[in-house]
């Protein structure tokens, strides 16, 4: 046999109770109205549906709203873009792309690189020339001596006055010292440059003739006269040439990569043997006038370098070519140059002379 299951006992149980009497009627109803209540409660529930609707109603129109003030938004901040896009393309112009030369750059490749970029600073710096002033070589070779550990315009301030009272080697080789040194203070290190150019000055009257040598074996033995000095000389003086390697020149033929050299001698044989001889002067003022117009040490104008094609550390500098522009100095930015005297050509091409000492 099945076992019953306990509320179909009960559900029996009531049902006899209804026909026995009044009290299981009661308690019958009230069953009732307690099976009711859940009714009740079921209809309550139904209220939070309806909210949860116009929740849902209110909640599907305020995306609605809020996408199209966002879009309007969107809109206003695109076209706000291309405009400053646009503006900005007036503005400011397109950079250029500087192509790199090869890493593996052979020898060939090279030498035809640096003759190219010899080529093109030819072109921009034509009237390139010494920037001391001298009438004779006796006066270059002090000039250049004088020139260490300072700019060449606070030397041309400073000759005028060292030449007018001692103008010849015997004159500067008889000077007294006190007075020497206070005309060359202007210049720094003044008491050692001093010593040089009275020393040199007792060299080339006593085992000279008074008279600058053309050699560069005799120019190296002159009191303060070191291989730079003496190819300045024999390039601009007696027209024999020579490279001349100042600051400027290790720093530019380094970051044009023609040399990893550091030392004075072994830039000067590296670089010399990718030129011919006859373009060693002129190419040692075409590299010295670029590097201190536009190829400076601490902050290069390399958006306003004419060679920047060819140039493996574009980019070290500034390359914007507004900002790049007012890094130029000398006649490119428009300031006076640094001689008193400067060549015609020179000043043909725009170039201002310097200020005398004290002047302004």
């Amino acid at each position: 046999m099945k076992a019953v299951p306990k509320t179909a006992s009960k559900a029996a149980t009531k049902t006899a109770s209804k026909t026995v009497g009044g009290k299981s009627a009661k308690k019958t109803a009230r069953q009732t109205a307690k099976k009711a209540t859940p009714a009740k409660t079921a209809a309550k529930k139904v209220t939070p549906a309806k909210a949860v609707s116009k929740r849902a109603v209110s909640k599907k129109a305020a995306p609605k709203q809020g996408v199209s003030k966002k879009a309007v938004s969107t809109k206003a901040a695109s076209k706000k873009a291309a405009s400053d896009e646009a503006a900005a393309k007036k503005v400011a112009p397109v950079q250029p792309v500087v192509p790199e030369p090869p890493r593996n750059e052979s020898h060939t490749a090279l030498v035809r690189r640096a003759r190219r970029i010899n080529r093109e600073l030819a072109e921009v710096y034509p009237y390139a020339h010494p920037e001391l002033d001298f009438e004779n070589p006796f006066q270059l070779v002090v000039a250049t001596v004088l020139s260490a550990q300072t700019t060449d315009l606070r030397v041309n301030q400073t000759t005028p006055a060292l030449f007018a009272r001692y103008p010849t080697p015997e004159d500067l080789a008889e000077a007294n010292p006190e007075e020497v040194e206070e005309i060359l203070r202007p210049t720094g290190f003044f008491r050692a440059k001093t010593k040089s150019v009275i020393g040199l000055s007792k060299a080339l009257r006593d085992d000279f003739g008074g008279e600058v040598p053309g050699r560069l074996e005799d120019l190296v033995k002159l009191p303060g006269v070191g291989r730079k000095t003496a190819f300045v000389v024999l390039g601009n003086a007696f027209g024999r040439p020579g490279i001349t390697v100042d600051t400027h020149f290790q720093r530019l033929v380094r970051r044009w990569q023609w040399t990893a050299e550091s030392e004075p001698d072994k830039i000067e044989a590296a670089v010399g043997g990718l030129f011919p001889k006859s373009e060693w002067t002129m190419l040692s003022h075409h590299v010295i006038f670029h590097g201190r117009r536009i190829c400076h040490a601490r902050k290069p104008a390399c958006g306003a370098c004419p060679i920047a094609p060819l140039c493996p550390a574009y980019g070290e500098g500034e390359t914007d070519p507004e900002k790049a522009k007012k890094l130029l100095k000398y006649e490119k930015g428009g300031f006076p140059g640094q001689r008193l005297n400067p060549p015609q050509a020179y000043l043909d091409a725009g170039g201002i002379p310097a200020p005398p000492l004290g002047a302004g």
